[in-house]
């Protein structure tokens, strides 16, 4: 199952499982929609694999499979 992760891995902004800014690559590593264009280039800083739409979980659904509330946040590797 999918892990909604709670944050943008370069900004550390909000991104709840609804969002329609969230990214990830194939690695589930999670970014907004601002860094994937303005600093990453669609590019995953992590493994290199392309960073597409985070697929939304419908509501119903997030009761029994609830998104992470794990925040990843490493700046370091998302430099512009």
């Amino acid at each position: 199952m999918l892990i909604l992760k709670p944050s943008c891995e370069c900004c550390d902004a909000d991104l709840p499982p609804e969002s329609a800014e969230a990214r990830i690559c194939s690695f589930e590593c999670t970014f907004c929609a601002d860094c994937t264009r303005s600093r990453l280039n669609g590019i995953c800083p992590n493994c290199g694999g392309n960073l597409v739409p985070r697929p939304i979980r419908p509501a119903d659904k997030l009761a029994k499979f609830p998104a992470s509330t794990e925040r990843v946040f490493k700046p370091e590797g998302c430099a512009a």
